[in-house]
């Protein structure tokens, strides 16, 4: 949420000023995907909208790992990736942040998935990426969202 403000500002200026923009959206590249991060809790906004829906969750303290969570059963996807051995390497972050800004994915594939619209008080756990060595801004790259007793996987579309 704070990005696309940053994002918007730099719009701006560079409209007034005419220079180059010093931000652009990323895509999966900017994030550390050799160390899967899972968060969980409640939904403090949302943001149900393109370019990707957004949220900003209240993550516990004492937030641990599922015991099931390397069992867990994924849907099947488009895109190669590699789900159990993901949920195996699932680690929490080591940075003790309370509130965190989750990006999802774009609104068509959210309805390809079958995605309910989140809303903020839902409590939901997602499996994702930040930056390396968890640097700079409480931010996760959604790959897996576990919301109302489902799993959505959200690289790509369902296969």
């Amino acid at each position: 949420m704070k990005r696309r403000a940053v994002m918007t500002n730099c719009l701006a200026l560079t409209l007034a000023s005419r220079c180059a923009p010093a931000f652009a959206h990323h895509g999966w590249s900017s994030f550390d995907q050799d160390r899967p991060i899972y968060l969980e809790g409640k939904v403090a906004k949302s943001v149900w909208q393109n370019p990707h829906a957004e949220l900003v969750m209240d993550v516990p303290a004492a937030l641990k790992l599922p015991a099931d969570l390397a069992q867990r059963a994924l849907p099947a996807q488009t895109a190669p990736v590699d789900g159990k051995g993901l949920l195996a390497r699932a680690v929490v972050p080591t940075r003790k942040d309370k509130r965190w800004d989750i990006e999802l994915t774009p609104i068509g594939r959210l309805q390809a998935w079958g995605v309910a619209e989140v809303h903020s008080g839902d409590n939901i756990a997602v499996l994702g990426f930040t930056f390396a060595g968890e640097k700079g801004a409480a931010v996760l790259r959604v790959e897996y969202l576990f919301a109302a007793g489902k799993t959505y996987a959200l690289r790509s579309s369902p296969a």
